[in-house]
């Protein structure tokens, strides 16, 4: 999905459903070679899309319906009427924020609500001065800034214990914002309005009197309008439930809606886990919660079920008929360097499979669901997680990378670095063969792997479909067989990609194949820049779509399946495989793959460039 201003001038819920007219011709061919397309709304005709269209409407049609929204005192969401509420949103559901609606299309006025209030939102960043709030968040929020996905009136307030003005947070913000979005226009007025919105107030995140006080600020900005609030929680988990009390009694919205994001880990195994999210629940309803896996917003794996349920050619092959092996990669080209203290208590499990990797596997091998409406697609990710085989040990790599020597540049081992403990067992690599015991998949190896300080960087998601039944050409390929299977593979990171091999016929006299690849490379096919994770779920979470973020029922599912394999590895003190910085990983990670007739699809991987 393209990241366009139209969707932050008019920003539609996928539920909005007014049917709009179109050509016998056009509606028959739809509907006789896909049935039931989750995306036919969002397809191009006649260069402008249906999509585009339902938000010119919808603007209208809200204009209209403006009058009937009569807030209560207190009232954490104020729905529309009958008619309104049909189309999807509730203001808690992200209607009528201005986000949905541009100022500059529609007069000075779009923003007034019920009796001639205005909406505004506010949106603080708990844990401020943190290197994810200077790295990811404030230049998220100033992206979706300058593409004009802020209503008319908003306003950024930072939160920590740390002692600091609004200019000083403004200099420190700054130094992290770019101008990478749109290099024609004049990037630096955009950056000064945009830290003229941005505030500090400093305070305890265990204090109901600071975040009083904080209440007191935001309302002197939010100057009697109808105000939404939205907290970012970008600090460590054991002090989740501090902050989210004292924001829920002290600092909430008592107009509009309240919402609170969730920054990872959610807790360390299934009882730290539950633990967290009952502790939320005693002053959020889950509705309000958005646990944000920023994988999720990545283009490509927003791109996953496109490619699936809105291309015919692909769905029929989405099963255990055709597909041999399911791969999902990760690995990074580096280690931890001085940051080990975090990722010790954790180890890549947690950090890595157990939340990023099995959310894209969720989104692979879930059903059609009945609609693009989150609680629908999560529904059905809930459904795949329920279904997998529980983890045992025999299908379990684990890893640690140690010191090693290249081209006369010395690389430290894990344990050297002085903020892991020494003899830590705390795995680096881990390597996993699941199963999904339901029709579509059952017997089908989900291989999933996940490593630090390893030859490239990449994330991908590698689809392996089985021989060609009585293949007349397999003597031409001699032996390998394997390269004669064909491969689908979505690269998530770096330089996007999604391309299929297949086989194909060398020109020339004699019969010699080779394979090839059918290319969709963005940087060549687009020349929009691909948004960056946090924009998309930023705008999500401020529109009240929760599709992209997870549900406490999910997260329960995903901690079953790995808790009592972290709990056997810790009990047992498993020695990792150590292997070199720079490698490959553990070599028995190939004999993991080799168990079930498979070879990891990165061994012989193309360079990134194509």
């Amino acid at each position: 999905m393209a990241f366009s201003a139209s969707r932050c001038l008019f920003s539609i819920s996928p539920g909005f459903s007014t049917s709009l007219s179109s050509s016998p011709s056009s509606s028959s061919s739809s509907s006789s070679l896909f049935p039931c397309n989750l995306y036919s709304g969002s397809v191009q005709t006649r260069g402008i899309s249906l999509d585009q269209r339902r938000r010119c409407q919808w603007s209208t049609f809200v204009c209209k319906q403006m009058e009937a929204v009569k807030p209560s005192s207190g009232a954490k969401e104020v729905v529309l009427d009958k008619e309104s509420s049909l189309m999807g949103r509730s203001v808690n559901g992200a209607l009528p924020t201005t986000s949905s609606l541009s100022s500059k299309d529609n007069g000075e006025n779009l923003g007034l609500i019920g009796e001639d209030k205005e909406i505004t939102v506010t949106i603080t960043v708990v844990g401020a001065s943190g290197d994810l709030a200077k790295k990811k968040i404030f230049p998220a929020l100033f992206a979706l800034y300058y593409e004009d996905c802020f209503p008319k009136h908003f306003t950024i307030f930072g939160y920590a214990r740390s002692n600091m003005t609004d200019a000083e947070l403004r200099i420190m913000v700054g130094k992290t914002l770019t101008c990478r979005i749109d290099k024609s226009e004049n990037c630096d007025q955009k950056m000064k309005e945009f830290l003229s919105r941005c505030f500090y107030h400093s305070g305890q995140y265990d204090s109901e009197d600071n975040f009083s006080k904080l209440d007191e600020k935001l309302k002197e900005h939010e100057a009697g309008r109808i105000s939404n609030r939205l907290f970012y929680l970008s600090i460590p988990p054991n002090i989740f439930i501090d902050v989210v009390k004292c924001a829920s009694t002290s600092a909430s919205s008592t107009s509009g809606w309240t919402r609170v994001i969730v920054e990872k880990p959610f807790g360390r195994d299934l009882e730290s886990s539950s633990a967290l999210t009952k502790g939320f629940k005693q002053y959020l309803d889950e509705d309000q919660i958005f646990r944000i896996d920023h994988y999720l917003g990545k283009e490509l794996v927003e791109n996953l079920s496109v490619l699936r349920f809105s291309n015919l050619v692909f769905e029929p092959l989405w099963s255990r008929q055709y597909i041999r092996n399911v791969q999902l990669i990760f690995s990074e080209d580096f280690g931890t360097e001085g940051r080990g203290g975090y990722f010790d208590s954790y180890g890549i499990i947690r950090d890595i499979m157990q939340n990023h990797l099995l959310q894209i596997l969720a989104l692979f091998a879930m059903e059609t669901p009945v609609s693009l409406d989150a609680e629908d697609i999560r529904n059905e990710k809930v459904k795949v997680l329920r279904s997998m085989r529980p983890l045992e040990i025999e299908n379990v790599v684990v890893g640690q990378y140690k010191g090693h020597v290249k081209g006369g540049v010395s690389y430290p081992a894990y344990t050297d670095d002085n903020t892991v403990p020494k003899g830590s067992l705390t795995p680096t690599f881990a390597a996993a063969a699941l199963f999904i015991d339901n029709a579509r998949w059952d017997g089908v190896p989900f291989l999933m792997k996940a490593g630090k300080a390893l030859h490239s960087k990449r994330a991908e998601i590698r689809v392996q479909f089985r021989h060609v039944p009585g293949n007349l050409y397999k003597n031409t390929f001699s032996v390998d067989i394997d390269r004669a299977t064909n491969e689908l593979v979505i690269r998530v990171q770096p330089d996007e990609a999604i391309y299929l091999k297949i086989n194909n016929k060398v020109p020339g006299l004699g019969m010699r194949l080779d394979r090839s690849k059918l290319n969709l490379h963005y940087a060549a096919k687009y020349s929009k820049e691909i948004p960056d994770a946090y924009e998309r779920l930023l705008l999500d979470a401020i529109e009240g779509e929760r599709r992209l973020f997870i549900r406490s029922d999910e997260l329960d599912a995903a901690w079953k399946l790995f808790t009592p394999l972290l709990k056997e590895l810790e009990d047992r003190k498993i020695h990792p495989e150590l292997y070199p910085y720079g490698s490959r990983g553990p070599v028995g990670a190939h004999y993991l793959a080799a168990k079930y007739n498979v070879r990891w699809g990165d061994i012989n991987a193309e360079n990134y460039k194509t």
